[in-house]
């Protein structure tokens, strides 16, 4: 072994990021990629709203006048700029470019979204979300990385999920597969060009199975793949202009990918910063003007590619927000909210359920009228043709005639 046990160690680090790479992602050849490029395989594209995003705010029930009631100063009136839809709703003022998709019918939007037994911790909820579990159940994997795990369509050929991130999110992890974590493909590509982590993933397996090994293999099938994503997508590079934010560089960054023929089923991209407990109109309107414009120009992307037909987007948070405001014209931790979902291929569209019911609160909080499984099994089996029970643990009922 030419590399001494230190600098062994210090590859280790350098790679410990790169360990979740499973092991069938490798580079393609000529014939493989025209194989995925001339797929019709449908994807997913998720987006974290992280710190738990005011519902109630970002679709406004603006002819309720218990909404004003419990949020004085902070509810928000028509006379505001208030995005009028369907069903006395409104989007936030901030959201213009959701409003045009809106109108276009690429929008669906449900209401009261939830889970029997609310959790109000951040990291518990959103540990709930994203592994697709009761709120009693401790599960160590997410809702796609068992989907990764399953035998889905298209699982014949090369493909994984990936999340435009520095790290893995846990709905990303499977027991035998995961997805793969990178900020954009040429950073990833330069990480592996590290010179111990070259050298290391140069050297040949023993046979022994021991972990050296296991390190051997993992690493010269994370620079493949790497050189693969790398090479791969300079095919697309995008013309639309993004919002020059984290959010919306990661959105172009996935759009890319797309539009470059990776046939990786799913995506996952996080905005967050919505924990506002205070002087929240000012915080939240922000962050919804940057989740409006980077959904507004990554849709538009992949509209002028022919690949909106064929993407879903699903947009979440961990939860909403109490109903009344508190004293520093914020909100604090509740329960039940929205998911918008967005594409081509939706054959519902508008507002798909009842608006949250404000005479009928539980503690302060939305009773939620809808439980986030149903959504997940809707994806799984009616748009990704995958076996939802299976993944999911239980049947949950699914959203009829939907996608």
């Amino acid at each position: 072994m030419p590399t001494s046990r230190r600098d062994f160690l210090k590859t280790s680090v350098l790679a410990s990021s790169l360990l979740f790479v499973p092991k069938f992602l490798h580079a393609l050849d000529a014939q493989g990629v025209q194989q995925l490029r001339n797929s019709n395989g449908k994807r997913l594209v998720v987006v974290q709203l992280g710190g738990g995003n005011d519902g109630l705010n970002m679709v406004v029930p603006f002819r309720n006048d218990l909404y004003y009631k419990a949020r004085p100063t902070l509810g928000l009136k028509e006379q505001s700029g208030l995005l009028t839809l369907d069903k006395d709703l409104a989007f936030n003022p901030h959201m213009t470019q959701l409003k045009g998709l809106y109108d276009q019918g690429l929008v669906g939007v449900l209401n009261s979204v939830g889970y029997p037994n609310p959790d109000r911790s951040h990291f518990r909820s959103m540990d709930i979300w994203q592994s697709g579990s009761a709120s009693d159940q401790y599960v160590t994997t997410g809702w796609l990385g068992r989907y990764l795990d399953s035998n889905c369509p298209g699982c014949q050929m090369p493909y994984n999920g990936l999340e435009v991130d520095d790290t893995l999110s846990l709905a990303m992890k499977g027991e035998l597969r995961k997805g793969l974590a990178l900020k954009n493909p040429e950073k990833f590509h330069q990480v592996t060009q590290n010179r111990f982590i070259k050298q290391v993933s140069g050297e040949k397996a023993g046979g022994s199975g021991s972990e050296l090994d296991y390190l051997y293999k993992t690493l010269a099938e994370t620079a493949s793949s790497a050189d693969y994503l790398y090479q791969t997508s300079k095919v697309y590079k995008s013309a639309i202009t993004y919002p020059n934010t984290d959010f919306g560089k990661n959105l172009k960054t996935t759009a890319e990918l797309i539009n470059s023929g990776i046939e990786s089923r799913v995506f996952y991209v996080s905005l967050t910063g919505f924990d506002t407990h205070v002087r929240q109109q000012e915080q939240q309107g922000k962050l919804l003007g940057d989740l409006s414009g980077g959904l507004g120009a990554f849709v538009e992307d992949l509209q002028k590619s022919g690949q909106l037909n064929d993407t879903l987007i699903l947009v979440f948070s961990e939860f909403g927000r109490r109903v009344t405001q508190n004293a520093s014209n914020g909100t604090d931790h509740g329960t039940a909210n929205n998911v918008l979902l967005l594409g081509g291929g939706l054959r519902q569209k508008g507002i798909l359920n009842d608006a949250p019911d404000l005479l009928n609160l539980d503690q302060g909080d939305l009773k939620y009228q809808l439980d986030f499984r149903s959504v997940y099994a809707t994806v799984l089996r009616d748009w990704l043709g995958a076996d939802d029970r299976a993944i999911l643990g239980s049947e949950f009922s699914r959203l009829p005639g939907l996608v």
